[in-house]
């Protein structure tokens, strides 16, 4: 592995984000796996998976029965931090169908908690094509223009082409929970990691119960140009490496 490079951490040591633009669009990719757009003052999060404890519990494949509560207080935590104005979840933030009857009215007041004040955008995801009733509507996808001359488009599965990088706008998705693996001094690690290249970024996936799908895997196969970069989380901060250094 002696020739191959090293994690880099991107931007100021004491940053927990990443700077990335997409479509003219300035973006921070957050250590927690989150994305924020200052221009917007929206943050990003895909695959929740909330209730997947609940949905493998009945089908006998018992798992600690937490991830739901683990995920919203890991969301609860960054969205403190970053006080936005909108949330855009981009798709199964919900594991299945039936997640709403077996989310805890504990957990549906959190939701609403956290929605309070601001703008809450659901997409719909393969795993959620509903959402619990009294928690807001589910959209298919959604465009926001934080700048005059950037757009973005934010849906769950990425558009199966390689995007125009001077198209109007770029694409904002998720359900592929891409991860990577990078050189460190201690040999390598594999973390959940965003990709991206300036048309198009892949958020890694927020839940607990959430695993990660290597960046060469064929299903990322041509979307994205050669010159892509995988960002992979560190506990805190973000390390830039380009995608195809990646093992």
């Amino acid at each position: 592995m002696s020739g191959m490079p090293k994690l880099t951490a991107q931007g100021p040591a004491a940053s927990r984000a990443a700077l990335l633009r997409i479509a003219d669009v300035d973006c921070l990719a957050d250590c927690s796996g989150v994305m924020f757009i200052p221009g917007a003052q929206a943050l990003v999060v895909a695959d929740l998976h909330l209730e997947k404890g609940s949905a493998f519990a009945q089908r006998g494949l018992m798992l600690p029965p937490y991830d739901t509560q683990a995920t919203l207080a890991a969301l609860t935590r960054v969205i403190a931090h970053y006080a936005p104005k909108l949330v855009i979840a981009l798709g199964d933030s919900f594991h299945d169908a039936q997640a709403g009857e077996r989310l805890g009215m504990e957990s549906r007041g959190e939701l609403k908690a956290l929605a309070s004040g601001r703008d809450w955008i659901w997409i719909g995801g393969n795993h959620d094509p509903v959402i619990p009733d009294g928690l807001g509507e589910l959209h298919s996808s959604f465009t926001l223009a934080p700048t005059t001359t950037g757009a973005l488009t934010f849906r769950h599965e990425p558009s199966p082409a390689l995007l125009n990088a001077s198209s109007a706008a770029g694409e904002v998705a998720g359900h592929l929970h891409p991860a990577a693996r990078a050189v460190t001094r201690s040999g390598s690690a594999r973390r959940k990691c965003f990709i991206a290249d300036g048309s198009r970024c892949i958020l890694p996936a927020f839940g607990a119960y959430t695993g990660g799908l290597s960046i060469h895997d064929a299903a990322f196969n041509g979307l994205f140009s050669e010159g892509a970069i995988a960002y992979l989380l560190g506990r805190e901060r973000v390390y830039r490496v380009a995608a195809a250094q990646c093992l």
